[in-house]
């Protein structure tokens, strides 16, 4: 394991940096722009978007007491959502806070040059160069010079709020709603980038002491403080200045402390806006330098992030590239475009923050145990989620392209050079998610199927059908009805030449025919259940038996497995199986008497219901014991072994008769090896019937390697579909 950082962040300094972290361009370069789309309603779009912007504040709260590590929202959506995701978010999330860093530099030029005649890009390379050396030094230095800056400029904007507000002019905010839902929710949406580094400090979450107390109140604290700030701001920009003047000027609180606050004051915002633009590129580069160290950690980035330095024990050359990227944002890259597609992607990336922590909640992570609990959850999550999307609507079609184009280029550096490595064997808590809540439908469902009151079984044999086949088949029949409170029917189907009439051969009884009726007969005597029986004449067999299990709406089909010519049907099982409109059961080598261990195997997935069901009618006529065989891999996550555990445990507890599991790890081919040498009967789904057949072909059929053996194959009349199924296997 590499070099753990020093916790060395307290309280005050966590507030500091994500306060730091937000108030910069958001109120000393965007209200005038937000104030083109929404008018005076300017101010209650910047309350709107500290409202949802909190349910992601409530969420990274939450999670960064779980997972107090290095990070951030890379490690958060990675542990929900899996590597491909957490890379998605590494990426992105890593780009748009070095953009806003690169944003709050270039953005404070036009204040810069209301001081000093000086040009502005070489002096926003120096700045950014001396924040990089500031941060390769340490944290702590960091964390310190953060404190300060913060509270200046925090001072400076209390002033402008208390002396301008006996000037506010309530006329100005005349046609408040003026710009309606569209104007609004554009400001809102355009301000949003305002609030984002409210969570910037989870990202150096592994640097902060007693991070249980520090992390929810540094972030949930700074939020209001922010937010409060912002709100009380803006209100007085609008109450005092013009309109115009404030929507055509790259210094909108200069203009509007030019009317409000005397000289000294004018040069105190200057001095505060400088400030609190380099404070948000410096927690810039502290927090986003930390997600390609993450990466690095988990192995979704190259080794070389990892390196903490012996001197300064900080990640340099996580720094450094991140540094290096500012650097080249700063020379070579529009402003406007940064802003917007640092906003754009940040609410994407808030959106998936609330997306995770419902995956996390519903998950089985052990490892998952916060100090710190979101309230009313899910509701703040499920408000997040779905404002985040409509704020996503009125953004604007060339910042999304440009988020779009950031998740293409991160997928394909995680397929190129992460998934060709052999990936990572990690998997996210949505998936553990998914994978429950389809367990648990599973289980409704096998639920459903084993409490069946009543189930008519249809056995189809014919003329060329052995008597002690027959025999067999109907011991089945006979097990299932029972168990069920159903009935039984035995129809031998007999098939004539096409050239010859039904009608005759129907009324003419054979000598095969009457030995038929004599021994159902008496089978029909000394049954426990009535069984009836009679012969069907056609001219296609196949045809007949999908059409007569529909007439009598049977439940279930029971016939001969087939083997070959020789047997029941030959080759026509495969059309019957794919046409019945019901369950076929297909049997080889059932001994009703001999029947004491049933071993099931799993279809790569969960466990058909169909299955279940008739294993649990077949062991519970007979006294047996089911064995529930689950082939997996030893390399799986313990989320997903823990989740299978309870499938199996609920799928044990619906059973009447005695079962057991056993979890192998091996193949499916293996399973069906070793369930067959301790089982009397083996029972399998249709699915896996050619595994069988490769098993034949290779001689070491599991199935037909002794008498001792029988097999049911199970196909189920509603099997899920090909997508479902691949899904299922995948989840198990």
């Amino acid at each position: 394991m590499g070099k753990q950082l020093e916790r060395d962040l307290g309280l005050p300094a966590v507030t500091a940096i994500s306060i730091g972290a937000m108030v910069g361009s958001g109120i000393f370069i965007l209200p005038g722009l937000a104030m083109g789309m929404a008018g005076p309603a300017v101010v209650f779009a910047y309350f709107l978007a500290g409202v949802l912007v909190l349910p992601a504040a409530l969420s990274k709260s939450e999670m960064a007491t779980a997972m107090p590590e290095a990070g951030g929202t890379y490690l958060y959506i990675e542990r929900a959502m899996g590597p491909l995701f957490g890379t998605i978010a590494g990426v992105g999330t890593w780009f748009s806070l070095t953009f806003k860093g690169a944003l709050a530099l270039v953005g404070g030029a036009p204040y810069l040059v209301l001081l000093f005649d000086l040009p502005v890009t070489p002096v926003a390379l120096t700045v950014a160069a001396l924040l990089i050396v500031l941060n390769i030094v340490g944290a702590k230095q960091t964390g310190r010079m953060q404190i300060a800056i913060v509270a200046v400029m925090l001072a400076v904007m209390v002033w402008f709020i208390v002396v301008g507000a006996p000037s506010v002019d309530r006329v100005r905010f005349a046609g408040f709603f003026d710009s309606g839902l569209e104007g609004i929710l554009g400001a809102t949406g355009f301000v949003f980038v305002s609030y984002a580094g409210v969570t910037k400090i989870a990202s150096v979450a592994e640097e902060v002491e007693n991070p249980d107390r520090n992390l929810p109140l540094g972030i949930l604290g700074s939020l209001i403080i922010t937010a409060g700030i912002y709100v009380a701001i803006v209100t007085v920009m609008v109450g005092v200045a013009d309109e115009a003047a404030l929507t055509n000027t790259e210094t909108p609180m200069q203009v509007a402390a030019s009317t409000a606050l005397p000289t000294v004051g004018v040069a105190a915002i200057v001095v505060a806006a400088l400030l609190a633009l380099i404070s948000t590129a410096n927690a810039g580069i502290l927090s986003s330098s930390r997600y390609p160290f993450a990466m690095s950690r988990d192995g979704l980035a190259p080794d070389i992030f990892e390196n903490v330095s012996d001197r300064f024990e900080t990640p340099v050359n996580a720094i450094t590239i991140t540094g290096g990227v500012l650097l080249v944002l700063i020379a070579f890259v529009p402003i406007d475009d940064i802003a917007k597609l640092a906003s754009a992607f940040k609410i994407l990336v808030f959106i998936l923050i609330n997306v995770a922590l419902i995956a996390f909640r519903q998950g089985s992570i052990e490892a998952y145990d916060p100090s710190f609990e979101s309230p009313l959850y899910p509701v703040p999550q499920l408000v997040g989620i779905v404002g985040g999307f409509v704020l996503l609507r009125y953004i604007g079609f060339v910042p999304l392209v440009g988020a779009v184009v950031i998740i293409v280029g991160s997928m394909a550096w995680y397929y190129m050079f992460v998934y060709r490595r052999g990936g990572v064997a990690r998997e996210g808590a949505m998936t553990d998610a998914v994978r429950r809540s389809v367990g648990r439908d599973v289980v409704k469902q096998t639920e459903e199927q084993v409490q069946t009151d009543s189930t008519e079984v249809l056995v189809a044999v014919t003329e060329r059908t052995a008597p002690a086949v027959e025999q067999s088949l109907i011991e089945l029949a006979t097990d299932l009805a029972r168990t069920r409170e159903g009935g039984v029917r035995v129809a031998q189907f007999d098939e004539i030449p096409d050239q010859t009439p039904l009608p005759q051969s129907a009324s003419t009884l054979t000598q095969a025919d009457h030995a038929f009726e004599a021994r159902m007969a008496d089978r029909a005597t000394d049954s426990k259940i009535p069984i009836r029986y009679g012969e069907v004449v056609s001219h296609d067999t196949r045809h007949a038996i999908v059409n007569y299990a529909a007439e009598v709406a049977t439940d279930t089909l029971i016939i001969e497995r087939s083997t070959g010519s020789g047997t029941l049907l030959g080759s026509e099982t495969d059309w019957i199986e794919d046409h019945a409109p019901c369950d076929v059961i297909e049997v080889s080598n059932f001994d009703h008497e001999t029947v004491n261990d049933i071993g099931v195997v799993t279809d790569e997935g969960p466990f058909d219901p169909t299955k279940v069901a008739l294993a649990d009618a077949v062991a519970t006529a007979a006294g047996a014991t089911i064995t529930f065989y689950f082939p997996l891999s030893a390399a799986v996550p313990d989320s997903r072994r823990n989740t299978i555990d309870d499938y199996l445990s609920e799928l044990v507890a619906l059973c009447d008769s005695p079962a057991e599991t056993q979890i192998l790890e091996s193949s499916t081919d293996d399973a069906i090896e070793r369930a067959a040498s301790n089982s009397d009967l083996l029972i399998v789904s249709g699915i896996q019937r050619n595994l069988i057949d490769r098993l034949v072909s290779r001689g070491s059929d599991p199935v037909t390697a002794g008498t001792e053996h029988g097999t049911l194959i199970v196909y189920g009349v509603s099997q899920p579909g090909k997508l479902r199924r691949a899904v299922e296997r995948r989840l198990f």
